[in-house]
């Protein structure tokens, strides 16, 4: 389930550092926070049937379910020229083709970044991993 969740996030996240913004980009970032909330939604589902969900966890999830949501509202502010196009349907050919953006950040930039993301992904995992096996311990299953 996390696997999915964090392609998700990860796929519009990706999109909007290597390409340019436009009514594909900002599509695939409002159907992308769609799906993932309603994965986050069928996934705590799962989780409060098999064992207590605690309120650290829970603020936990709800913080990382508005992510996807605050990302695009950002991105949004920043593009509404995009926005606007994308109301309108997206009228000229390039609003639906993924384009490279005109300033690519650079290499060193996106390894920083990608760094920073994945340990603020792994930690967080880890930790509800590390549960979930306490708990199944706990639990008698191995």
């Amino acid at each position: 389930m996390h696997a999915l969740m964090m392609t998700e996030a990860g796929i519009p996240v990706a999109m909007s550092l290597l390409a340019k913004i436009n009514p594909l980009v900002l599509s695939v970032m409002g159907g992308a926070a769609l799906a993932h909330g309603a994965t986050a939604l069928y996934d705590v589902g799962l989780a409060t049937q098999e064992r207590e969900v605690r309120p650290v966890e829970q603020h936990i999830h709800s913080f990382l379910e508005v992510l996807p949501l605050s990302a695009m509202a950002f991105t949004a502010c920043l593009h509404a020229d995009e926005v606007r196009s994308l109301l309108r349907g997206g009228q000229a050919p390039e609003d639906w083709r993924l384009l490279p953006k005109d300033r690519p950040l650079s290499a060193k930039y996106l390894a920083a970044l990608g760094a920073v993301i994945g340990a603020g992904v792994i930690l967080p995992y880890a930790e509800e991993m590390t549960r979930c096996l306490r708990a199944r311990r706990g639990a008698g299953l191995q």
